[in-house]
């Protein structure tokens, strides 16, 4: 199964940054992505067994364990890939407590023997693929307000020609 271990968006910021997404789609040609879908990815492991997503639920226990809250400001937008062809994201602002979440994340993953993509963690929530962005200026956005993001998930993502499904494999607090 395909795998990844993300932190949750609180509602609130997830619902205004699908916002600030709806906004852009009346300037940006692409395939926007539904809010429910809103996450930031801490380590993406790929494929993995029934055996290696059990050590990843370990990993990500002991990751969690007795940090609290993680802080979320938005930074503007930015993109991978080419402007015909782009992955269009809302930016996260470094934190140490955000940093320090996918670091743990990451060193739990590689304890246990488990392999993800080691490129350096950019915090971002993804709002549009195949996205194409525009030469004219994009119009005035709303940000989300500044949140603190309290849950971490191991998701199991399912492609599909509408796009990806997420599914929590295990999900943990952090207080």
């Amino acid at each position: 199964m395909r795998t990844f271990i993300a932190l949750e968006p609180p509602a609130a910021f997830a619902d205004e940054a699908a916002g600030v997404a709806r906004t852009l789609s009346r300037a940006v040609e692409g395939r926007f992505l539904p809010r429910e879908s809103y996450h930031l990815t801490l380590a993406f492991l790929g494929e993995v067994d029934d055996a290696g997503a059990a050590r990843a639920m370990d990993a990500l226990d002991e990751a969690c364990a007795g940090r609290g809250p993680v802080p979320l400001r938005p930074e503007g937008l930015g993109k991978f890939g080419r402007a015909s062809d782009a992955t269009l994201w809302l930016g996260i602002a470094d934190d140490p407590a955000l940093t320090g979440l996918a670091a743990a994340v990451r060193d739990a993953l590689a304890a246990r023997g488990l392999p993800f993509d080691e490129h350096p963690f950019r915090p971002h929530l993804t709002l549009a693929r195949r996205a194409r962005i525009p030469r004219a200026a994009l119009p005035p956005l709303a940000f989300p307000a500044p949140a603190v993001a309290t849950r971490v998930a191991l998701l199991k993502s399912t492609l599909s020609r509408e796009g990806a499904e997420y599914k929590p494999l295990s999900v943990v607090s952090l207080r």
